[in-house]
Order: C-alpha cells, then structure tokens, then sequence
C-alpha cells in the first residue's frame, strides 16, 4: 500500500531557483526510505513540504489517500510526527514529562489518561528514569530520544527523521539509530529518514538520492550505493567497503561492491597471492 505519494512536486524559496524540481515518488506502508543528497540538493525541503509546514508552487502530495490541501493540512499532520536536527527547537517543557505532554494536551487528550501515555513512551525510549529532568541539561542523544518520545505519544503513522543524528556524536547517533529500528520494528511504521548518515542508507528499503533539487538516482541501498563514483562526484559519503573495492579496482583486483565486512573479507581472503 502506497502510504506516501508525491507527484511533480515543485518549490522554490526566492521565485528564481527551484529548491524542488518536478520530483515524484512513492513510500510504501512499512517501509524504511532513506533521502540522501548534499547540502542544498532540496531533501529537507521535501521533509517541510510533506507535513505542510511551506506550500509547494505546482504539483500533489497523498497522504493514506488524502490530498495535502489548506483544508486538510491537519488530518495529514495527524498521520506524521517529525524530528528534526536540533531537538533544542523542539523543547516546550520545563522538563522531560512536560515536553511529552505538550502535544497531548494540544490534542485535548483526557488528562487521566496522559500519565500512563507519557510513561509508557518515556519507556520506550529509555528515558523513563529522566522525567523530572530539565531537557536542557540532557546529552544530545538524550535529547533527541526525548524529542522522539513526544512525536511518538501522538501516534503518527508516519515518522520523519531531519537530519536526526547530524549533531549528534557517534554514541548519541549509535543511540538513536538504535532506537528508531526497535521503533520501526515494534511499530511497523513507516519511516522516512532525511540523512547524511551511510549506516542508516544501508539497511533502508529504498533510497532515492537528490541533486540539485531532483532525484537522481534511486533504489534499494544494493542498486544506489554500488555508483560509488557518481555518490562520491555529488559530495556523498559510500560504506567503507565499496571505497575498499574502488581502490582495489585501481590496481586491477576486481572484487564485488559489497556493503558486507565479512562478505569483503572473505573475498580478499580468496585472492591469489602475488608473487
């Protein structure tokens, strides 16, 4: 079932350039899609323009079959929750247990059910023992699963990942990387991940890379990231493993672009020895 659809999608910020260039593409129920693509290419620009937050100048976004309008601009934010790069510009709350109840009581959700809600999603994210904390003493990576608490205690079908983990250290992103599997495992969520990060493009579903403002390649992880060479040209990072085989090529051992460590090393194990 096609969750997400997006049809000749136009925008630009000054009338002059198109962020966006006649992009379409589809995301299925479930799935993982990851967005990749440089500075500037137009992947964040998709994330505002797919919960509404700016208004595209020509083309159609679907959501769960309903039709990004002014008139139903809300019915489709119900079905999405975003995070985006900097949790700080998402904190409302003097502390964690007031930031996850900020959207619930938007939501008029009935007080007596709210604690329980805001616990069992303190939980999940393994924040549960940090509710009376300030957000802003937290770690990064604290912050930003705090941030996912109070998206996911709206129960969005949908959930967008802005740059989540960019600012982030290698702990703080390995956290929250982690979290967002055990999410889209346990939830069977659909989750569309704005990113620079190659760990996450790897085990997505799909892929679609932008450049420029259009998509310029897309497929599944295998399909996209085996053009290291056209990655590489747009400023973008490849799995260490492909950069491992380019080398290799360079001196004429052909091996496969495997995104596998041990898949590579069983090849390069296999190789005869020089004399």
């Amino acid at each position: 079932m096609k969750q997400v659809e997006v049809k000749n999608l136009r925008f630009s910020y000054d009338d002059e350039v198109d962020a966006v260039k006649n992009v379409s593409f589809s995301v299925e129920k479930g799935t993982y899609t990851c967005i990749i693509g440089h500075n500037g290419s137009g992947k964040s620009t998709i994330a505002k323009l797919l919960i509404g937050l700016i208004d595209r100048n020509e083309g159609e976004i679907m959501i769960d079959g309903i039709v990004l309008t002014d008139k139903t601009i809300y019915d489709v934010r119900n079905k999405i929750g975003i995070v985006f790069q900097n949790p700080d510009n998402q904190f409302i709350g003097s502390t964690v247990k007031d930031d996850i109840a900020f959207g619930l009581e938007n939501h008029q959700v009935d007080p007596a059910k709210m604690d329980e809600i805001i616990h069992h999603f303190a939980k999940e994210v393994n924040m549960i023992d940090y509710l009376e904390n300030e957000p802003t003493r937290l770690s990064g990576g604290q912050k930003q699963r705090v941030a996912i608490a109070g998206v996911l205690a709206m129960r969005p079908d949908i959930l967008i990942l802005d740059e989540a983990t960019s600012m982030l250290d290698p702990k703080g992103k390995e956290e929250v990387n982690a979290l967002v599997d055990r999410i889209h495992e346990a939830h069977d969520m659909t989750i569309i991940s704005i990113t620079h990060d190659i760990e996450e493009v790897i085990k997505s579903d799909q892929v679609f890379v932008m450049n420029e403002g259009e998509i310029v390649m897309q497929g599944c992880p295998n399909d996209v990231l085996v053009h290291a060479d056209k990655l590489i040209e747009m400023a973008l990072d490849v799995p260490f493993t492909v950069k491992v085989a380019l080398e290799l090529k360079k001196y004429g051992i052909d091996v496969d672009m495997t995104m596998d460590m041990e898949r590579m090393v069983e090849q390069l194990c296999q190789l005869p020895l020089s004399k």
